[in-house]
């Protein structure tokens, strides 16, 4: 085995790991040490990657200009690059970044050649988006943006997958169906649904191929809802309502939920009711003091 640093100096490094080392200084790579992380106490290797193989997770969010901007003034500022990026080694040969793609954008832009990364053995890590980038928040539309392509990322590796297997990488089951709207219509107000949704919307335990047929369906049936909400919004805002949480205010009127801790209607139930009350709302009716009692009660 090379001479690298391993710690604990006594455990002995597993064929797979000390494999993926190898691949690394083959990859045109240093690797600077071989260790067990101390929370889980896992096999991880910290090492200097070239940029050139290092990419993006294929399904996470696009870049935003302005904060690769920020971190390549301040990268050059402070002068060091401090905050080492998270990858795994991909069947391809290179190496994804579910955590780091800015700042790996911001180095380039910088003219550098390496990167400092922790290589994790386990590939699951990549699909891990959401619980490990830290970089910059997510809004709503990134986040299921993000899960849907993971989604379909595992559609293509393995049929037999659930997306109750998955439910701690995708974090809340209405990203998925949120973002098959997302993937049509990035202007969606999907936000303004997500109080019902969180409380409706649940994974399914059927494989992804099945599942993915089902989130397509409740898809359509959210949009056909907000169909009828849309109408009703351009009414109030001809009136002179500019609330802006005037979209929100309104879905928040016909939410058959509301405050309730246990849910017990279905998600086609719970959009069908609203449909239904949406169908007998009459715009001309709704006072500013009703959209303000809506919202409140909803929120507390």
């Amino acid at each position: 085995m090379p001479n690298w640093c391993v710690y604990p100096p006594e455990d002995i490094v597993p064929d797979e790991v000390e494999l993926l080392a190898s691949q690394i200084e083959e990859d045109g790579g240093k690797v600077l040490a071989i260790y067990r992380e101390p929370y889980g106490n896992n096999w991880q290797i910290f090492a200097l990657l070239p940029l050139m193989k290092v990419q993006p997770t294929p399904f996470q969010r696009d870049l935003s200009p302005q904060h690769v901007d920020r971190l390549q003034e301040v990268i050059g500022e402070l002068g060091r690059f401090l905050d080492p990026i998270v990858v795994i080694r991909a069947p391809n040969g290179e190496y994804w970044t579910p955590n780091g793609n800015h700042r790996r954008e911001a180095m380039v832009r910088l003219g550098r050649g390496m990167i400092s990364a922790i290589v994790v053995p386990d590939p699951r890590v990549a699909y891990q988006i959401l619980a490990l980038n830290t970089e910059k928040a997510h809004n709503l539309k990134e986040k299921a943006l993000e899960v849907i392509r993971m989604y379909r990322g595992l559609l293509s590796e393995d049929g037999s997958i659930r997306e109750t297997d998955f439910a701690f990488h995708f974090e809340e089951a209405y990203y998925i169906t949120l973002g098959l709207i997302y993937e049509r219509r990035e202007r969606f107000s999907g936000s303004a649904y997500v109080p019902i949704l969180r409380k409706v919307d649940t994974f399914l335990s059927e494989p992804l191929p099945v599942a993915l047929k089902e989130r397509e369906r409740r898809a359509e049936l959210l949009e056909s809802v907000d169909a009828l909400v849309e109408p009703i919004v351009h009414s109030l805002r001809e009136r002179g309502f500019n609330h802006p949480f005037l979209k929100q205010a309104v879905v928040s009127k016909v939410n058959p939920i509301k405050r309730k801790r246990i849910v017990d209607i279905s998600y086609d139930e719970a959009l069908n009711r609203m449909k239904r009350a949406l169908e007998k709302l009459d715009p001309s009716t709704i006072t500013p003091e009703d959209l303000a009692a809506a919202i409140a009660e909803e929120a507390f």
